[in-house]
């Protein structure tokens, strides 16, 4: 078989949709400021709410004006715990209840609060990364002022009980936030039956641009903005539209709305596919996560008596990109604080690759992983000193 070229890294990024690509090249001619009252500008304006209109579709919001825009996933979820920093400090409660496998963003957000003084809880998760939620029924109380859970995780890609999490969060009286950056497009996200307070997202997991991104703020909700200075976005979050950006990112999440069934039950398929073939041609290698309840185009195998980066490199020769866990902690040595928590050992963790598929993915491609990565393995078991 001779060699592909295949990406299997779509939760790291995802790449530019041609149909995004030629609308936001058309927009470029439509240059005027959005905030400009002549009617250039309030033809970019108007562009720019029908993409938010959009983007509330996706996620079953029924005001589009509860969609912030923002820079990205990062930002949108610093913007939630900064809020919630300004209201301890007046408030009673104080208390942020988050879990030990959220993203790197939401992780060090909810450590700088508690390096403020805030009461900071890391609820455990089980074998399958989902959370505990006798643990965090015992963590929630009448002093808790947020609880934030990813919906799904962007390593291993568990799915956990939004509902479930939201109806614990809500009998205390606290706010609900969800990092979705790797559910939107991906799976059903209804913020309505979520019941959550805060949802953050990313258009580049999305096939849209890099650099925008929204959250969801429902009514009543307070927010404090992150950035200051003009009146954008009801002076929640200043600074000059990105006109070509959000555009992109509406027109992403209407061809991402339009066809999600059919992504789920194919990209599912793929992964089923690559799953097993997978165990079929590696002995001893272990599929991380949990067996229904996960994002369809996910899967973490662990491959013991290999290292993961020795893995990828031997992988990237053969044309075949996919990672070693979150893109944002790729230039850590540590082993998965995601597979530690679900109770892998570090050698296991260390030994970890993460495929994720996309819209491009084809049996094709998931065949020539396969027929690759028994090969690599055993090369790289014979040169490992550790017994598995």
């Amino acid at each position: 078989m001779e060699q592909r070229f295949v990406y299997m890294d779509y939760n790291a990024t995802t790449p530019l949709r041609p149909e995004v690509k030629a609308e936001m090249i058309a927009d470029l001619e439509v240059y005027a400021n959005a905030s400009s009252m002549h009617e250039a500008g309030r033809r970019a304006r108007s562009r720019i709410e029908q993409s938010r209109a959009s983007v509330a579709r996706l996620i079953g919001a029924t005001d589009p004006e509860r969609v912030i825009f923002t820079s990205g996933g990062s930002e949108s979820n610093n913007t939630v715990f900064a809020t919630m920093f300004h209201l301890g400090r007046k408030g009673p409660r104080r208390g942020i209840v988050t879990t030990k496998i959220e993203h790197p963003c939401v992780l060090n957000a909810a450590k700088w609060l508690a390096d403020e003084g805030f009461p900071v809880t890391f609820v455990d998760v089980d074998e399958y990364g989902r959370i505990r939620l006798d643990q965090l029924e015992k963590a929630v109380g009448p002093d808790t002022l947020l609880v934030s859970v990813m919906a799904a995780n962007n390593e291993i890609g568990t799915v956990q009980d939004m509902v479930a999490v939201s109806r614990i969060a809500k009998a205390s009286g606290a706010f609900f936030h969800s990092d979705a950056t790797q559910s939107v497009g991906k799976i059903h996200v209804d913020v309505n039956e979520w019941g959550v307070d805060y949802m953050t997202m990313s258009c580049h997991k999305l096939y849209g641009p890099k650099g925008i991104g929204g959250l969801y703020v429902k009514t009543g909700a307070p927010l404090e903005p992150l950035i200051r200075g003009g009146h954008q976005e009801h002076g929640f979050r200043a600074g000059t539209y990105n006109n070509q950006g959000i555009l992109g990112f509406g027109l992403a999440a209407d061809l991402a709305r339009e066809e999600l069934d059919e992504y789920i039950v194919r990209i599912g398929g793929l992964r089923a596919r690559l799953r097993d073939g997978i165990l079929a041609a590696v002995p001893k290698s272990r599929v991380n996560g949990h067996p229904e309840h996960v994002l369809p185009n996910t899967l973490n195998v662990s491959f013991p008596g290999a290292e993961g980066e020795a893995i990828l490199l031997s992988m990237d020769i053969e044309g075949i990109r996919v990672s070693t866990g979150s893109a944002c902690a790729s230039g850590s040595l540590e082993p998965s604080h995601v597979l530690l928590a679900t109770g892998v050992g570090p050698e296991l963790a260390h030994g970890s690759i993460r495929f994720s598929l996309g819209r491009d993915s084809t049996e094709a491609d998931v065949d020539y992983v396969i027929s690759k990565i028994g090969p690599i393995i055993a090369r790289l078991r014979k040169m490992s000193t550790v017994s598995y």
